[in-house]
């Protein structure tokens, strides 16, 4: 069994001086259909406090202006944009979509038409609605860099596990019906990270995560580290979700609920304090 907080210290690594912002990577995320604008808002705000290099934003046109009060950072566009859509999925590295996605004719569409565009290189995340459409339609997936991120009801739908069923094994012998290589992060009060073959139980979060709102954060920061720690993606997936709850622990000192969006605030705080600590050294499996 993979070590979640050593696996952490060696991803996170200090940044090269001679790096700029292409260095971190593009990411795509795609969501926020009315009424779920704040989900989309929230995995934005995840992201660019992860340091991603460069985040563009499709989302429900109504919801531009507040995401660009929240995060100038952040580049939006109409989602409905077909032809800017299929340009923005061109040029990205990482696209997270989902978050606050709906399940309506836009939502499948604008799913399609990822999935349609996607290439083998690119790193796909697929959270929320965008699980949900997966399970109903049956819709094939282009790339094996494919990261899904369901809570236990979600992945009761796409694996056809009841949740009652979801240990680790059959969790794991599930995957091999997605792509090789799929990471799942399977979100409970005990969030592990898997592959067919690997598996991590993180050890840090608490009931003080239980609130809307805290699957967008962990999503954001997901694709955030996707873009800029290319080494490993399974390592990368776990430190990104290892970090999300230990931060969440290190705020419930002083706070019966941690919002989401505090996590974010103090992001790259908890990365610099890592990259104190990383090592390139292999972890050691048990």
């Amino acid at each position: 069994m993979f070590r979640a907080d050593e696996i952490a210290q060696k991803v996170i690594t200090p940044r090269p001086r001679d790096s700029h912002k292409g260095s971190f990577g593009r990411v795509l995320l795609i969501g926020g259909h009315y009424p779920y604008g704040g989900a989309i808002i929230m995995a934005a705000l995840a992201c660019v406090n992860s340091g991603a290099g460069l985040v563009s934003v499709a989302t429900d046109r109504d919801n531009i202006t507040a995401l660009h009060a929240h995060l100038p950072e952040a580049m939006t566009f109409e989602m409905s944009d077909k032809e800017r859509l299929m340009a923005a999925i061109g040029q990205a590295d990482v696209i997270l979509i989902g978050s606050g996605l709906s399940e309506d004719t836009l939502a499948k569409s604008v799913f399609e038409t990822t999935l349609e565009n996607i290439n083998a290189s690119q790193t796909l995340i697929i959270d929320g609605s965008a699980l949900n459409l997966l399970a109903r339609y049956k819709l094939t997936l282009k790339t094996n860099k494919v990261i899904l991120t369901p809570h236990q009801k979600e992945w009761e739908r796409l694996s056809g596990l009841e949740i009652k069923k979801q240990n680790a094994t059959n969790s794991q012998s599930t995957l091999v019906d997605f792509p090789r290589g799929t990471i799942l992060v399977a979100k409970s009060q005990a969030t592990a990270v898997y592959t067919v073959d690997s598996a991590c139980l993180l050890g840090v979060g608490g009931p003080y995560q239980a609130t809307g709102g805290m699957g967008d954060t962990l999503a954001g920061m997901i694709a955030g580290f996707c873009a800029q720690f290319r080494d490993n993606l399974f390592e990368t997936v776990v430190a990104a979700t290892y970090l999300h709850s230990y931060i969440a622990d290190r705020l419930s000192k002083d706070a019966y609920v941690v919002l989401p969006t505090s996590i974010s605030q103090v992001i790259p705080k908890v990365m610099k304090e890592f990259s104190s600590l990383s090592t390139k050294d292999s972890c050691d499996q048990s």
